[in-house]
């Protein structure tokens, strides 16, 4: 993994932190390794914090975790839009939140901050009630696993849990999830979760 921070001394902190952790290797630069997932720390999320996000994930194809204080509803979409995995709250951000939100992401898994889960969940909401069905823009075309499947995603279960409840493999799981991101070219499961409730899929 690698760090993006606003500044250094938020990026020293974090880098000691997480150096200590058997479970990650740290790359350096932070924008000029291959790592497979670049948390960034930013205090402000402006257009470019965006696009830059993007930027490093089409150009090494990495997994991004957000640290950050705060998100406007507005930058909440942007969020999962920009193809990031998972978002830790900059007060909630220990050494050991990192790591277990840097495997997940590692692995392919996602996750929100409930109370952002909660909001996403509301806003997506509200645009397929006032601006999608009323130009009837819903769109089909998911079978009952993947609405099964998807359905427990947006409730923060992962993939293990997923395959508990609904008696598949993980293996299956992780395929169906796959499936969909694929057909509908989205970037991550979150991004699956939050397309699928907006357009009215599950």
């Amino acid at each position: 993994m690698s760090i993006h921070a606003d500044d250094p001394f938020t990026r020293t902190g974090l880098a000691t932190e997480l150096r200590q952790r058997a479970e990650i290797e740290l790359v350096d630069p932070p924008l000029g390794g291959s790592a497979r997932v670049v948390v960034f720390a930013l205090d402000t999320l402006a257009g470019s914090a965006f696009d830059l996000i993007r930027t490093v994930r089409s150009r090494d194809g990495a997994q991004a975790v957000l640290v950050v204080s705060a998100l406007s509803d507005d930058d909440l979409l942007n969020v999962v839009e920009s193809g990031v995995s998972s978002v830790v709250w900059r007060w909630e951000a220990t050494a050991t939140s990192l790591t277990q939100a840097v495997i997940r992401a590692a692995s392919g898994d996602a996750a929100l901050p409930a109370d952002l889960l909660t909001r996403l969940l509301k806003q997506v909401g509200r645009l397929q009630q006032h601006v999608l069905r009323p130009q009837g823009l819903t769109l089909g075309g998911l079978s009952d696993r993947e609405r099964r499947v998807l359905r427990l995603a947006a409730e923060g279960f992962d993939t293990d849990e997923i395959a508990g409840e609904l008696a598949y493999s993980k293996r299956t799981v992780s395929s169906v999830l796959h499936d969909i991101t694929v057909r509908y070219q989205l970037r991550n499961r979150t991004h699956a979760v939050a397309f699928a409730i907006r357009e009215g899929l599950i």
